[in-house]
């Protein structure tokens, strides 16, 4: 089966630059992007959240690899959210890494 266009293999690496969430909840929302195996991380700043709102909060990123691991969490008691949407959008900027 062809692949469609712009889909890279396994190998492909890959600019992540923006995480827009559908959310609602309350307290701070915390995200961190991994690469494979943890060996890097690009932590994003924390999205205040709130139980009402007509606006997608979007987080800036920063990171270059094969796949991504997004890690999404809140640490204080008592903090809830709800995600019904995720968009990561990423450009491939190279067939692999240098051997």
């Amino acid at each position: 089966m062809a692949r469609p266009k712009g889909s890279g293999g396994e190998e492909t690496v890959n600019h992540y630059g923006l995480i827009r969430l559908r959310l609602n909840g309350s307290g701070n929302l915390r995200m961190t992007l991994y690469s494979l195996d943890k060996v890097e991380s690009d932590v994003q700043s924390p999205i205040v959240m709130n139980s009402l709102t007509n606006v997608e909060p979007t987080a800036l990123a920063n990171f270059t690899q094969q796949r991504a691991k997004l890690q999404i969490k809140t640490t204080a008691s008592g903090e809830t959210f709800q995600i019904s949407k995720i968009i990561v959008y990423l450009r491939p900027v190279a067939k692999s890494f240098p051997q």
